[in-house]
């Protein structure tokens, strides 16, 4: 175990380019890079931990509870997983977590706004914390999103991380899950396009992003989500790349 990791993720993160832009970008981004990467490669450190992140806004400096929050932090910030530029607007984010990934889209710069959905309560209660000073520029509903709405069971386990809809886990809760399409057409009631759907649901993902309407696919520049492997959606409208197990797809650029 490395860090808390299997050999055999290891192995495989290992041979992702990625990872080394990832290492580079870590010296750029931490101001306290020594004792980040250990927190990150050899999962020391207590917790809670407030790690100081140098973004386009300035240092902020969101609470971790784990390593497992050290892994988000770096896959976000430093991997830039969501990848996404100064020109950003407009962010819909369905699993916000204890907000990292929130975190990074509203420090692209000074305007942008995001829409968040989570529906663990212990998560919320710590993306409240990490987002303060924020409020004016993020929705947030404390809820699941999947392809269809309804009540769902959904699991829940220490980290906050690995938790969803059908997860098998030792605490379940039934939450109220609203339809991804519901959740797109309320977006872009206060925006022309967005700019970045974002979906990490642990097992999820690809059900919902398949569900998406056909006129609301038009209207959404790039989507990310998670997946333990490849799987190209919509190639007539989107190109796909696959790394890290994210999935990146962009929309064909308009004639």
């Amino acid at each position: 175990m490395l860090g808390g990791r299997s050999f055999e993720l290891v192995a495989r993160e290992v041979t992702q380019p990625g990872n080394y832009k990832a290492l580079v970008n870590m010296a750029r981004r931490y101001p306290r890079f020594r004792e980040n990467v250990a927190r990150y490669f050899l999962g020391r450190g207590r917790y809670p931990y407030r790690c100081e992140v140098r973004t386009p806004r300035g240092i902020v400096a969101p609470t971790l509870f784990s390593t497992d929050d050290m892994w988000t932090v770096n896959e976000i910030f430093c991997r830039e997983d969501y990848r996404a530029g100064p020109e950003l607007r407009f962010v819909v984010d369905v699993g916000s977590n204890i907000g990292i990934s929130a975190l990074y889209f509203l420090t692209r710069n000074a305007t942008s706004r995001v829409h968040l959905y989570e529906p663990v309560p212990a998560n919320v209660a710590k993306l409240r914390d990490n987002l303060a000073g924020l409020e004016e520029r993020y929705a947030l509903q404390e809820v699941a999103v999947a392809d269809t709405a309804g009540p769902v069971s959904f699991g829940v386990e220490p980290t906050g991380r690995y938790g969803g809809i059908g997860v098998q886990t030792q605490e379940t809760l039934t939450v109220d899950c609203l339809a991804i399409d519901d959740v797109l057409e309320r977006a872009l009631e206060e925006t022309d396009e967005i700019d970045v759907l974002k979906i990490d649901t642990e097992g999820m993902e690809v059900r919902t992003v398949s569900a998406i309407r056909s006129d609301l696919l038009d209207r959404i520049g790039v989507i990310y989500f998670e997946t333990d492997k490849r799987v190209d959606l919509f190639p007539d409208r989107f190109s796909s790349s696959y790394a890290s197990m994210t999935v990146e797809m962009r929309r064909y650029s308009r004639a």
